[in-house]
């Protein structure tokens, strides 16, 4: 009898499918949920799963979306016994998900779900109309992240907010194990870091965030996060949003994170800085019609603001400060002190000499300026060094008078070789160039400074001297 029901039911909802007919849609699943099937009915459910697909996607059509009645469909949905996991299964997530940023449900149904029942398959971009999509998985993660995030709010204009910490603090550890496994899901760590933020674990975010913060650095709002990050410390946090306001973005996305710089730059008392931004703001939201925040306005009516000339722009203020937001992308990368050995100013590379292991050159127009043969540096470089090339993270001239394995100094009387014109004290080769223009003569008492060097002529290490005098 509950078979022979079923299917008549099952016919039933293949004529009622679609919006105008939903009523009826949802008096067929009721009759089914009804008959309370047994479990081994799976293969009923899987082909119930393409009509309810049919139906969500379509209610999602249409403006607006009446996310009573998607609801209305999970609460039935939710007693029916499906293969897990199945294509069926992951299909029925997918209508679910879609513009799931305003469902108040969807939170639930994900935990109804279950992510643990994604499929190999949903792991995979998918494509649509010619071009890629992010997969079922990685969205999903996405989606039960940002709705964590969002919270729920208490009152009707959502100034009062409250967040489930017990879910947050269960989902992390599964967050994590995707970001190991998936490390193609780009943004699963910027939503790693929000919700460690938001319960307060601020030692674990920035090492989450800086890989993603690395690739995705001439955004923005990377910079926003690490500034609130750095909240406490004011000089990087200044610096953060120096870095933010440096990058090519349109305007009217910038006008909320001027206005929190503009507020640093008030209590900081830098008035100057402060009213460019603010003018900027002013600007964007006249040529928009937006309103003036009432801060705006305060700030307008002090004296300070009609007393201060204006700049054309922050441009060379931001310049003067990014550097200090820059450093903290590579700050778990390791220091490394290195010599400069040669350098060709015309192209802006520099070779150098950390130890026989580890020498090669890299290009430094990014991040030093004039610098000389025998620097000492303070660098951070990415992994490897191709064919002796480096990619330079940051790099800096290291404390005076540090001391480096590849620099020596030495004393003694100088033999030139004629007529080259080069010379030796004891073991280090004097250059023909260093003798000219000291003027020097065999016999002479000289003293300097030597580099470790790499002669390729005799395939073998030796010093090299940099300077010499008298």
């Amino acid at each position: 009898y509950q078979w022979c029901m079923a299917n008549i039911y099952f016919s039933y909802l293949t004529f009622q499918d679609e919006p105008k007919k939903f009523d009826k849609f949802i008096v067929c699943l009721k009759k089914i949920k009804e008959l309370e099937l047994p479990k081994n009915e799976n293969q009923f459910f899987e082909k119930c799963a393409w009509k309810i697909l049919k139906m969500v996607f379509a209610l999602k059509k249409q403006t607006p979306i009446n996310f009573q009645r998607i609801s209305e469909i999970f609460e039935i949905v939710k007693s029916f016994k499906f293969t897990k996991p199945s294509k069926e299964y992951s299909t029925l997530f997918k209508a679910f998900q879609k513009e799931y940023k305003n469902w108040p449900l969807f939170v639930e149904f994900v935990e109804w779900w279950g992510l643990e029942n994604l499929r190999s398959e949903d792991y995979k971009p998918q494509e649509y109309g010619g071009r890629k999509i992010l997969s079922i998985a990685e969205q999903a993660f996405m989606g039960y992240s940002k709705k964590l995030l969002e919270g729920k709010p208490l009152d009707a204009y959502g100034q009062q907010i409250e967040w489930d910490y017990d879910k947050i603090q269960s989902f992390l550890p599964k967050l994590d194990s995707i970001i190991v496994l998936h490390p193609e899901f780009l943004y699963l760590p910027y939503f790693k870091a929000k919700l460690l933020m938001l319960i307060g674990d601020k030692e674990n975010v920035l090492s989450t965030f800086l890989p993603f913060a690395r690739q995705k650095q001439n955004d923005f709002w990377v910079w926003e996060l690490i500034a609130e990050l750095f909240n406490d410390v004011e000089d990087i946090e200044l610096a953060c949003y120096c870095k933010a306001l440096s990058l090519k973005s349109p305007e009217d996305f910038l006008v909320k994170l001027r206005l929190n710089f503009a507020e640093i730059l008030v209590r900081r008392k830098y008035f100057t800085e402060a009213k460019v931004e603010i003018e900027q703001i002013v600007s964007t939201r006249k040529k928009n019609d937006w309103g003036i925040p009432k801060q705006i306005t305060e700030w307008s009516d002090q004296e300070w603001f009609k007393t201060t000339n204006s700049n054309k722009d922050n441009k060379q203020f931001y310049s003067q400060h990014l550097k200090k937001a820059e450093e903290i992308l590579f700050q778990d990368f390791p220091d490394e002190i290195i010599v400069v050995e040669f350098v060709n100013e015309g192209k802006n590379i520099l070779n150098f000499i950390k130890n026989k292991e580890k020498h090669g050159f890299f290009n430094y127009s990014a991040v030093l300026k004039n610098p000389k043969v025998g620097d000492i540096l303070k660098v951070k470089f990415t992994d490897g060094g191709q064919e002796g090339f480096f990619k330079v993270l940051t790099a800096s001239n290291a404390e005076p008078h540090l001391k480096h394995e590849a620099l020596k100094d030495f004393t003694g009387e100088i033999r030139i070789i004629n007529p080259q014109n080069f010379g030796f004290i004891e073991d280090v080769f004097i250059a023909p160039a260093l003798i000219t223009n000291g003027n020097f003569t065999t016999g002479q008492r000289l003293a300097g400074t030597a580099i470790l060097s790499f002669n390729k002529n005799k395939n073998d290490w030796g010093w090299k001297a940099i300077n010499l005098v008298k």
